[in-house]
């Protein structure tokens, strides 16, 4: 589905990959709709779910109303980074003088002055790429305390250049880092998986890409409650802690440096101890401080090819 009189001139692209989450891609795209800016821009959806494609009528709603200009495509290869690059890709392609790239997920809610603040800080701060806060917004009020929960509490706290940002669910991404970087952009080892954003960014660190970050480009998730229950919270840390071991595995060239890069991970389950004690102590909630915890051991797993699939149709529900 593509827009009626599409625009191929426009400078600012927002990507917005969605898989089974049509009701909430309805308040995604009202945020995007509701953006107080005086640029032009256009948007790429990108159902991930060819079989129910429950997504795609939401988003041809919009365009055809002329409420957004740009395209919805279906990407029937399943997984995260199928389509996170089937929504980039798109984007570069259709888009030949976009230079900004930005991406909010189909669970999330863009402040209204989010894409403006986003754009105007690629242009002044020189950075390829740029970042800002993701804060949940629990279902269950009473979970307010897991805000500080490293799991859903954002990378920063003050705006400004970063070493690096981690998650692609609040970013602008510019066409030239695209140009430099290896295609398809986001490594499909990490599909099922997840973490296929913090290799891409890891990636750009180190070929000399500069990040940014803008508190002010607010957006807010959406958190179930069955993503705050304590299974959950522990296997996000799992799955943080397989990443973690891929992305360094992936960037050691040699035996030996990977067989460091092993070591490392079973050292960090002892030390993962001491910061338990040190964090319960600070923060008084276990939950919290369990987390480096499951992090390591999820780090140690997957050296023994043990880890998590979330992103793996099956796995998913909402």
């Amino acid at each position: 589905m593509t827009s009626p009189a599409l625009d191929c001139s426009i400078e600012t692209v927002v990507c917005i990959p969605s898989f089974r989450r049509p009701k909430h891609l309805r308040l995604t795209l009202e945020s995007v709709v509701a953006q107080r800016t005086g640029r032009r821009f256009a948007v790429v959806v990108v159902e991930n779910d060819a079989s129910r494609c429950e997504s795609a009528p939401v988003a041809a709603e919009f365009l055809a109303s002329g409420r957004l200009t740009g395209i919805c495509i279906v990407e029937p290869r399943q997984g995260n980074c199928q389509a996170i690059n089937a929504a980039f890709e798109t984007a570069l392609e259709t888009f030949p003088d976009a230079q900004n790239f930005l991406m909010i997920d189909d669970d999330e809610v863009a402040s209204p002055d989010w894409l403006e603040h986003m754009v105007r800080a690629a242009e002044t701060s020189g950075a390829d790429i740029i970042g800002g806060p993701v804060w949940p917004n629990f279902d269950d009020k009473q979970k307010g305390g897991l805000k500080r929960h490293p799991a859903f509490a954002p990378a920063y706290d003050v705006g400004g250049p970063v070493p690096v940002i981690y998650g692609c669910g609040n970013c602008l991404i510019r066409r030239a880092v695209f140009e430099r970087l290896p295609q398809p952009a986001f490594d499909l080892r990490f599909n099922f998986l997840g973490g296929g954003d913090c290799d891409f960014f890891v990636r750009s660190r180190r070929a000399g890409l500069r990040f940014f970050w803008v508190t002010e480009a607010v957006i807010m998730e959406t958190v179930p409650e069955s993503r705050t229950n304590l299974g959950w919270i522990v296997r996000r840390g799992l799955r943080i802690g397989a990443i973690n071991y891929h992305v360094e595995h992936k960037a050691a060239q040699t035996i030996w440096s990977r067989a460091v890069v092993k070591a490392k991970m079973f050292g960090l389950v002892p030390f993962s101890l001491f910061r338990f004690t040190r964090i319960v102590l600070k923060e008084q909630q276990a939950v919290i401080a369990m987390h480096p915890m499951a992090v390591a051991l999820g780090s140690a797993l997957a050296v023994l090819g043990i880890e998590p699939q979330p992103y793996s149709a099956s796995k998913i529900t909402s």
